[in-house]
């Protein structure tokens, strides 16, 4: 690579952003002969056009948000591949006040919820709202997976929204939500601020679910490949530096400033530790995790039942991009594994079966086509 890089890369303010801002702040990039500027953006939405349009050369995504482009859902077609996942778990269901204050002692939150919807639906009121950051998102998909255990339908029993993640708290204090899905640190500042109150974390649902990737189209990768590598090393850098519990407390500091999460330090470091941003191999792109992702949009009708998940799991979550950048740094390369566990249902994902384990759900929406 001859000559500096110009980079914007994009981020919505959340936690899991660490590993760019990590990069940046730590001088990861200038290391690589990287001149990157980060950017703010509000929305998952904004994010994904912005790199479908090459305003922005990658960005901090949503783990389906790269499937979901890549399929067209949501719009035009838009191959996009992860060749990095920033992080694991750091998300969770946060309950209004309100809502938990009509719990019963002794019940469990999902108990509960199952038991006020029933009672609302006969007395002819209107479903409860909740809200996830995006449609295609790991927060729907757990938030469906979580609720589907319970018997209760996420498409009928209750009405699903979409919200940016930095408004969820403020929408929850309005009333306008009975509950949220988010990443941190917005669980944290809705339970500080006396607004609302965790019900179950990502990691609950799944233990080893990816919550954010790094993104960028495949035109762009195959255009730019010892770029995109030296991009690589520098977010493996700054994931490993974010992820050491020495340097928990800079993080917080320097998360919390205005051009990054915006947020209290108090919140933000509170909630860092239910986030994994590098050890137990957390950045490698699995394509195993790719395939649950797709299986669950097939289950509740966001992509084709005869779709070739394997496939597109493979071509999209480029684990041989990222053990490239790995071996660079003399770091252990990954091999893929074919299932994945760690499921509060106990069930057992298996990147061959899929398209059966997918139908194997007594609440979806599966489609032809």
């Amino acid at each position: 690579m001859s000559g500096a890089s110009n980079l914007t890369l994009g981020f919505v303010p959340l936690n899991d952003a660490a590993p760019l801002v990590a990069a940046q702040e730590r001088g990861f990039f200038a290391a690589e002969n990287l001149s990157v500027r980060l950017s703010r953006e509000v929305s998952w939405a904004t994010v994904r056009d912005k790199v479908a349009a090459g305003a922005l050369d990658g960005a901090h995504m949503l783990a389906p948000i790269a499937l979901a482009c890549t399929l067209g859902a949501g719009g035009d077609p838009q191959p996009m591949i992860a060749p990095m996942a920033l992080n694991r778990s750091g998300a969770a269901f946060t309950l209004s006040r309100r809502l938990t204050a009509a719990f019963a002692p002794g019940e469990t939150r999902r108990a509960a919820l199952a038991r006020l919807i029933a009672e609302r639906r006969a007395q002819g009121e209107p479903p409860l709202v909740f809200a996830v950051v995006f449609p295609y998102s790991m927060h729907n998909y757990l938030l469906r997976y979580w609720l589907a255990e319970a018997g209760i339908d996420p498409d009928l029993d209750v009405r699903i929204t979409v919200a940016p993640p930095s408004r969820m708290a403020s929408r929850l204090a309005a009333g306008e939500l009975d509950g949220f899905c988010a990443g941190e640190p917005w669980n944290a500042v809705a339970e500080d601020e006396n607004l609302g109150e965790v019900a179950v974390r990502a990691f609950e649902v799944w233990r080893d679910g990816p919550e954010k990737v790094f993104g960028v189209t495949a035109d762009w990768a195959q255009r730019n490949p010892e770029v995109l590598q030296a991009v690589l090393r520098a977010l493996l850098k700054g994931a490993a530096w974010a992820d050491d519990p020495e340097n928990r407390a800079q993080l917080a500091q320097i998360l919390s400033r205005p051009e990054y999460v915006d947020a209290s330090i108090g919140s933000i470091a509170r909630s860092l530790p239910t986030t994994s941003f590098h050890h137990n191999a957390a950045n490698a792109p699995l394509p195993v995790q790719a395939g649950w992702l797709l299986s669950q949009m097939m289950r509740w009708g966001h992509a084709p039942r005869e779709l070739d998940i394997r496939g597109m799991a493979e071509a999209v979550y480029r684990l041989d991009v990222y053990n490239q950048a790995a071996a660079d740094l003399g770091w252990p390369m990954v091999s893929p594994p074919e299932a994945a566990d760690g499921f509060a249902d106990g069930r057992v994902f298996d990147l061959g079966a899929a398209r059966a384990y997918a139908e194997s759900f007594a609440l979806g929406r599966m489609v032809k086509g």
